[in-house]
């Protein structure tokens, strides 16, 4: 009785520590070859200017390929090299009411990228990504514009990452 004790014992506590953990992001890098990604600043070229976005939406898109991949972010001639600027940055009203105003507001923002690849040229690019959140006219943009632009920033970086390694 003792031994199946002991036995159940230590099979529980090698299930409990041996766990598998299995991580999908879809990049497909050949680390032999590529180590290093540069990620320059994106200026902020819209019409409307936020002054924090610049640097806000540089930083996400450095740290997805941090948080993603094995990449080293260097300043300058990394093996990927992406740049671009912001180029859209707009408020536009939608779902008129009855009395004519807007019911709400579409917060969009789009980013010209140009990607290379010092390994492999096939896959540069230039290309426009662009994504939107709504919401409540009755609130001001002031008030909902960093969680918007959260959402906003994330769908876009993850996009750009997509396309730049993970080949989708």
């Amino acid at each position: 009785m003792k031994t199946s004790y002991l036995s159940l014992l230590l099979f529980l506590t090698l299930l409990t520590a041996c766990t598998i953990s299995y991580k999908f992001n879809g990049a497909s890098i050949d680390y032999n070859t590529t180590k290093t990604i540069s990620v320059k600043e994106f200026p902020n070229q819209a019409l409307l200017v936020y002054p924090p976005l610049s640097q806000t939406f540089t930083e996400a898109l450095k740290d997805i390929y941090t948080r993603q991949t094995k990449l080293k972010v260097v300043n300058e001639e990394g093996d990927l090299r992406v740049e671009g600027e912001i180029v859209g940055y707009d408020l536009t009203p939608l779902a008129a009411q009855a009395d004519g105003y807007a019911s709400e507001t579409k917060l969009t923002m789009t980013v010209n990228v140009r990607f290379t690849n010092v390994n492999n040229e096939k896959e540069d690019f230039e290309q426009r990504f662009s994504a939107y959140q709504t919401f409540p006219s009755t609130q001001m943009l002031d008030d909902v514009q960093d969680s918007l632009l959260e959402e906003i920033i994330k769908e876009i970086t993850e996009s750009i990452f997509n396309k730049t390694v993970a080949n989708w």
